[in-house]
């Protein structure tokens, strides 16, 4: 189906999501916009969602990401078309992935109705570029964040084998991932999230 309404990971079109961080001692803002386009990938209509990350006001990557979700209400991602800039213009990075090409494969980014000590896998793309994987840790939890105060929150734990980092992320009903405070290992967490309709 190409509406994504899962309840902690909503995709609308036309929906920005912007936020403030830090990363390697580095101040970043982090803009994903839900695109009123569609990729078709494995026969699926996939809703594309434009992530830009900045620094200085400047941008230094931009990936444009595919998520699909099915019948019960599990949100799978698809594959990215990652750039990063480079001596002043952006170029494709290595870890871009579709799934169906090369081996890879989509996995669920949000299950359907996720359960404490559920465990996934989001990507798959064995040349050993995309293996991220999550666990459920808890429902219910209760988050300020500059945006506003949210309850019901779900929690996940985040990390892949190809990195030392494990992140937490938060995600309120009805609005999506509303803070990433970061892990274990160098710090690319993403404290506050704001949501504003395009």
């Amino acid at each position: 189906m190409s509406v994504i309404n899962n309840r902690y990971l909503p995709f609308r079109p036309g929906t920005a999501f912007r936020y403030a961080g830090v990363r390697d001692r580095t101040r970043q803002t982090d803009e994903e916009v839900v695109l009123h386009s569609t990729k078709r990938i494995l026969g699926v209509t996939c809703t594309v969602v434009r992530d830009t990350v900045s620094e200085h006001g400047r941008p230094v990557e931009r990936t444009f990401d595919w998520y699909a979700q099915d019948r019960p209400g599990n949100v799978w991602y698809m594959g990215e078309d990652s750039f990063e800039r480079e001596h002043g213009r952006f170029v494709k990075a290595g870890d871009s992935w579709e799934a169906g090409v090369d081996g890879a494969k989509p996995g669920i980014l949000m299950p359907a109705d996720p359960r404490p000590g559920d465990a996934y896998r989001q990507e798959f793309y064995p040349p050993g570029e995309a293996l991220d994987q999550a666990r459920v840790l808890r429902l219910g939890a209760r988050l300020t964040v500059p945006y506003g105060a949210f309850s019901g929150v779900l929690v996940t734990s985040e990390r892949s084998p190809l990195e030392p980092q494990i992140e937490q992320k938060y995600y309120a009903p009805g609005v999506g991932e509303v803070a990433e405070p970061g892990g274990q290992g160098p710090p690319r967490g993403v404290p506050a999230r704001q949501r504003d309709a395009v």
